[in-house]
């Protein structure tokens, strides 16, 4: 799953890479956010369970979800 912040809340950590990029010569980036990204691997969960369970886990522990969006991506083992 990935968890980024939402549109309109300041991310310094990504000014600051977009400032590097800019220092390096590597032109042409607009803008930078920055995210995290959680590899969670299920033991034998069905798809919708899969996401329901990810989902709670996001809700609760991962993602600060009054400035943060989430996303989930089941891949197959």
């Amino acid at each position: 799953m990935t968890v980024t912040l939402k549109n309109g809340v300041l991310d310094p950590q990504g000014k600051a890479i977009e400032g590097a990029l800019a220092s390096l010569g590597i032109a042409g980036i607009a803008g930078v956010r920055q995210g995290k990204v959680f590899d969670i691997a299920l033991a034998g969960a069905d798809p919708e369970h899969a996401r329901a369970l990810l989902g709670e886990a996001c809700e609760k522990l991962l993602a600060n979800t009054v400035i943060e969006n989430y996303s989930i991506e089941l891949l197959d083992a």
